[in-house]
């Protein structure tokens, strides 16, 4: 399978290790377990995993401390999988490093969708260490020549817009966080200024969707972040 990866499981609770170790493997998948931050490090050294699924209710440390280790060590996909649906906690995670959050219970298919899709940008990246052209739906992005064409026609951005849409373009399918893009885009004194954001992602629907007021491009992850479908 061309889509097979390493998979880290970082999980506390037996029941759900055994689920996502099945779930993974009969996707095709090569999978380790950890039970806690201690093996979880180590492991991430000896098996330099393609992915990591990371619990955040951990019994010997907090899950939201691993993100930036795991960070330093590895150039692995992170995706929390967590019970935590606090908002501050997913903006946390994201900040911190983490590239998606899935909230349990989980829908199994999603998150083997959302792991097909992390690996498939991964591999876009390590072969041309970033795309160029990002095309999503009608819409194609050319990041070398900053031109945004819709159906083939050449559409104009404000330079705010085209910064926030090239910033999701860079990760597609992986959720940015409020802080992230207004720290990118309108530099770190301005992160509490959401309105900044809002009115860009507001001008680029209406650029760019088919219908506005159902977006299918750009996402809204509820009081954390906006989402660049692929």
């Amino acid at each position: 399978m061309s889509q097979a990866a390493k998979i880290l499981v970082v999980e506390d609770d037996a029941h759900i290790r055994r689920l996502l170790k099945a779930t993974m493997q009969r996707a095709g998948h090569d999978v380790v377990e950890a039970a806690d931050a201690r093996q979880a490090l180590a492991l991430l050294d000896i098996e330099h995993p393609d992915v990591v699924l990371l619990d955040l209710g951990l019994p010997d440390r907090d899950g939201l401390e691993l993100i930036e280790p795991i960070r330093l060590r590895s150039t692995a996909t992170l995706i929390v999988v967590s019970a935590r649906e606090d908002s501050a906690e997913k903006v946390t995670a994201l900040d911190l490093g983490a590239d998606d959050y899935v909230t349990k219970p989980f829908d199994t298919e999603e998150l083997l969708a959302r792991i097909r899709t992390a690996l498939r940008h991964q591999r876009l990246a390590q072969t041309d260490n970033q795309a160029a052209v990002v095309d999503v739906g009608r819409v194609r992005i050319d990041l070398e020549h900053r031109r945004v064409l819709r159906d083939g026609e050449e559409i104009h951005l404000t330079p705010k817009e085209y910064s926030v849409l090239a910033e999701l373009a860079r990760r597609p399918d992986r959720v940015l966080s409020h802080v992230q893009l207004l720290k990118s885009v309108w530099g770190p004194a301005q992160t509490e200024r959401v309105e900044y954001l809002r009115i860009a992602i507001r001008g680029l629907r209406q650029k760019l969707e088919v219908d506005p007021s159902q977006p299918r491009l750009i996402v809204n992850e509820l009081a954390v972040g906006y989402r660049l479908r692929s």
